[in-house]
């Protein structure tokens, strides 16, 4: 053989092992890859490179949300976690599943034989590692598939589940703001309560209304130094997920009007049994399983490894060597191993559906009865109490109502200030935990029920003012 005929040779073996190699991977798996893509964009660069949002003086939820889905170390796991799932969709349907080997044997002993010419080339595959038939490597790249869809279903649950955490927490910094300063009131209140019994006392009145007055008093102080100190360990943890020094300054969200939802409970429960990602994402994996158990008994299919024999006269001779499946044993164990770890996934799956259905309905129920009381306390009991404080006051300087009615009539009010600042944000952690079950934002299913749809997911779910959530990959 020339030099040039062995050039051509291994050229030619080169261009086969280049040429052959393919993917036989699901063709939905590029839209799994585009949706990963589409979050890399975020979480891709070095944490060095990134620069993270800063907080306005006065910040709103929308700005908190937003900082904490980009600083979260958490979620940016779970990213990448996904990332690693679609990237052995690959790796699985890739083929030929084993290397290429090239062999070759000289003549030692070859008279007067050129050595190209007493060399022979051997071409075929990996004897350790059998070339599996395409059928067994096209299911792996849909187990593989199926695996990276529930990864990324974890990755949106994650997502959400910071949202809850971060919107929760908020509405947590908002109320012990507000109850702070009803309760510093209180305290104001009770100081002039006080100065007054002590007054009377000096007049000749009861010793033991100025240690009634000096318990209350004493006691509004320790009120308002535990919410401080509440607060103070709430605007830690906020800083936590911002990614910023835990004593950062953060103002406290004033008196919002509540986040709109127009969904009706129907279609709120329609989205939470569709989107759900912890269930979608045990759904992929009962679709894995499933998978899993047909490659299961597709071992009882052959292998065959061909192979080739090229000497200087060019191919000489074709051969194959047919792997029969003779661990029958193992196959069938395989089988049913396949088989149980399916049943296990289904039933983790039904368990999930019944306690996400019923998680969500208490949940439901316990957001409408804040509604119902955030109502009944701006439209009801606070207008009476300010009407009853106001009477009061006007019998006090009258002379038809005395000092302690007018005390007790300003508790009462600054009582249902409390009341109703607790149920809003009663209402808005059960609506954080409605989207986290949910997997959608009640900003979308706004927009679908204005559509006239029952749901609609995004790859990158914004709202009408550009503020990322919680999405759906």
């Amino acid at each position: 053989m020339s030099a040039s005929s062995y050039a051509r040779v291994v050229c030619r073996l080169a261009g086969i092992v280049v040429v052959g190699g393919c993917s036989l991977a699901p063709e939905q798996a590029a839209d799994e890859v585009a949706r990963v893509n589409a979050e890399g964009v975020r979480y891709e660069p070095e944490v060095a490179e990134r620069s993270l949002p800063e907080l306005p003086e006065r910040p709103h939820w929308k700005d908190v949300l937003a900082r904490a889905l980009l600083a979260n170390g958490d979620l940016e796991a779970a990213y990448f976690a996904w990332r690693g799932a679609v990237e052995r969709i690959g790796i699985a349907s890739a083929y030929p599943n084993t290397n290429v080997g090239l062999g070759f044997s000289t003549i030692v002993s070859s008279g007067g034989m050129k050595g190209f010419d007493a060399t022979t080339f051997n071409l075929g595959f990996d004897g350790m590692e059998n070339l599996s038939f395409p059928g067994k490597v096209k299911q792996q790249g849909k187990i593989a598939f199926d695996l990276a869809r529930s990864a990324g279903e974890r990755f949106r649950a994650a997502k959400f589940e910071l949202q809850k955490r971060v919107l929760v927490a908020w509405a947590d910094y908002g109320l012990l703001a507000e109850r702070l300063r009803i309760q510093r009131d209180a305290l104001e209140l009770a100081r002039i309560t006080m100065d007054t019994s002590h007054a009377k006392v000096r007049a000749g009145g009861a010793q033991q209304d100025v240690l009634t007055a000096e318990v209350a008093y004493r006691v509004a102080d320790d009120r308002v130094r535990s919410s401080e100190a509440a607060l103070d360990a709430v605007r830690a943890g906020l800083n936590g997920l911002l990614a910023r020094p835990a004593d950062t300054d953060l103002v406290p969200p004033s008196v919002e009007p509540p986040r709109e939802l127009v969904a009706d409970d129907a279609m709120l429960l329609a989205a939470a049994v569709e989107k759900n990602p912890e269930l979608a994402a045990l759904a992929h994996e009962v679709e894995g399983r499933t998978d899993a158990l047909a490659l299961a008994r597709m071992q009882w299919i052959p292998d065959v490894n061909p192979s080739a024999l090229i000497t200087s006269g060019g191919l000489e001779a074709l051969g194959a060597a047919i792997i029969l499946p003779t661990t029958i044993d193992e196959i069938r164990g395989g089988i049913r191993e396949a088989e149980a770890m399916l049943r296990e996934s289904e039933a983790m799956l039904r368990q999930s559906q019944h306690a996400r259905a019923g998680e969500f309905v208490a949940t439901l129920v316990a957001l409408r009865d804040a509604e119902r009381q955030t109502a009944l306390f701006e439209t009801q009991i606070l207008p009476l109490a300010g009407t009853v404080s106001s009477i009061v006051r006007q019998g006090y300087v009258n002379g038809a109502s005395s000092y302690r009615d007018l005390i007790d009539a300003e508790r009462s009010r600054l009582d249902a200030e409390v009341v109703l600042a607790e149920t809003r944000a009663a209402r808005e952690k059960r609506l954080a935990e409605i989207e986290a079950l949910m997997g959608v934002d009640v900003e979308t299913l706004a927009s679908s029920a204005r559509d006239g749809h029952a749901s609609k997911t995004l790859i990158h779910d914004e709202t009408a003012d550009g503020v990322e959530r919680g999405g759906s990959p």
